[in-house]
């Protein structure tokens, strides 16, 4: 478990102006976002994001690892049925009963949001928007960029587990497996370089890399994947033996894992990332050269982590009359 405290200093970046115009022009340029606007909850709500934001930073402060769970969370959110928190929904045969959704987490920090929300804005403020707001405050409270991002999603009432499997990508995917999934969702290949750079915070169990990894005769793991360094290989044998408790988890970024930063893009070029579907991203001549910018730019990556974000927050959105507001983001309202 990761017990480094998260950094809550807010820092300046020299691209904040230039990327408030490229949100602007990616929404009004974007059918899916269409219906979202920037300060959506004015007048109906105007505390909501701040309620988000401190619940987040509260959280966070006392669990270091709530940071990557909302990240995480985000994804498994938009991927499957767009960015409706289907997700959030609990029952027989919903996404979250799914075993790809099982390790998820973050969700107590949503639903206390969503408790505060309804104590002062009631029937107003959706788990879509939530969920999404949560995701963009983690990354904002561990040194990444601080974005605005247009609100008015509303809520799904379809949650299936049949769905998220040919949805979301498996950390032993491909090139061209994470290509056709990120295609689906109207994301371009740099948006894939860009948004693997969630895997700067958090952590994984020890099942997410086990495949590149084999056991020998004598019961002990060798290296298989001759693309990932031998000494960080050494390492998460040791974190993970073939006898590891499923409770054990290694953290993605073995630097930096409390900050969001361009670390990630660094340790891939050093051979050091954790997951397969990491490390191609530099062995693959399609995106070596982004990683490889990214790694030395870290405002570069932040900019273009600012657009991504918001395409990534704005797939399969529902507004207007379509979906519902929850009030408890684990049920339908009807």
């Amino acid at each position: 478990m990761e017990t480094d405290t998260v950094p809550f200093s807010a820092r300046p970046h020299l691209c904040s102006f230039l990327v408030l115009g490229l949100l602007y022009a990616v929404v009004v340029a974007s059918p899916a976002s269409a219906s979202l606007f920037f300060n959506f909850y004015g007048a109906s709500c105007p505390t909501a994001e701040l309620i988000v934001s401190n619940t987040v930073r509260s959280a966070s402060s006392s669990d270091p690892t709530i940071p990557g769970k909302l990240l995480r969370l985000v994804f498994h959110d938009c991927f499957v049925e767009g960015c409706d928190a289907s997700v959030l929904l609990q029952g027989n045969g919903t996404e979250r009963s799914d075993p790809g959704n099982r390790s998820l987490g973050g969700f107590q920090v949503i639903d206390s949001a969503k408790r505060m929300l309804e104590i002062f804005c009631p029937g107003t403020v959706s788990c879509a928007d939530v969920v999404a707001l949560a995701a963009r405050d983690a990354v904002a409270i561990t040194g990444g960029p601080q974005l605005q991002i247009p609100t008015g999603r509303r809520d799904g009432r379809v949650s299936a587990a049949a769905n998220v499997r040919p949805n979301i990508i498996d950390t032993t995917f491909t090139m061209n497996e994470m290509i056709n999934i990120f295609t689906a969702k109207g994301l371009s290949l740099e948006d894939l370089v860009v948004l693997s750079g969630a895997h700067t915070i958090g952590s994984a169990h020890c099942s997410a890399f086990s495949d590149r990894f084999q056991e020998d005769s004598k019961g002990k793991l060798t290296l298989i994947d001759t693309s990932l360094d031998r000494n960080y290989a050494n390492e998460l044998m040791q974190r993970c033996p073939v006898d590891a408790s499923a409770s054990i988890t290694v953290v993605n970024d073995p630097e930096t894992s409390s900050s969001f930063d361009n670390q990630y893009y660094r340790n891939l070029v050093a051979h050091k990332g954790l997951f397969q579907s990491d490390s191609v991203l530099l062995d693959d001549k399609r995106t070596r050269n982004l990683v490889q910018d990214f790694a030395n730019d870290q405002e570069k990556f932040f900019q273009s982590w600012s657009q991504s974000f918001l395409k990534l927050t704005s797939i399969g959105v529902k507004t207007g009359e379509e979906g519902e507001i929850r009030q408890s983001c684990s049920m339908t309202s009807r």
